[in-house]
């Protein structure tokens, strides 16, 4: 896949379902060391109780916006981007209850 992306392009692997330890097929020794290997982020993630969903998303959002970032602040054309188009990550509030949905529940 990295043959055919720029370089700049924000990858990540991610390993779900980390709620079900007990039945895992991959350790999270051998993600992170896949990731390493071919330089991409990696993260654990659960879609049941939502454990780092939003963090990935983060995590993405962030290089994205850096990479951005880079290329327009080595480009002198496109300087006036940057202040343009800005992007603003806040945290939620953890305590609020969100409703969950399950792509498997009927």
């Amino acid at each position: 896949f990295a043959a055919h992306s720029d370089t700049t392009v924000a990858r990540i692997l991610v390993g779900n379902k980390c709620d079900l330890e007990t039945i895992r097929d991959v350790s999270v020794e051998e993600g992170k060391s896949l990731a390493e290997a071919e330089g991409l982020f990696f993260m654990e993630t659960s879609a049941l109780d939502s454990t780092n969903v939003n963090k990935a998303f983060e995590l993405v959002i962030r290089e994205i916006y850096n990479n951005v970032s880079r290329k327009v602040l080595n480009s002198d054309t496109q300087k006036a981007e940057l202040t343009v188009n800005r992007v603003t990550l806040t945290e939620t509030d953890g305590s609020k209850k969100t409703q969950n949905f399950s792509c498997c529940s009927r």
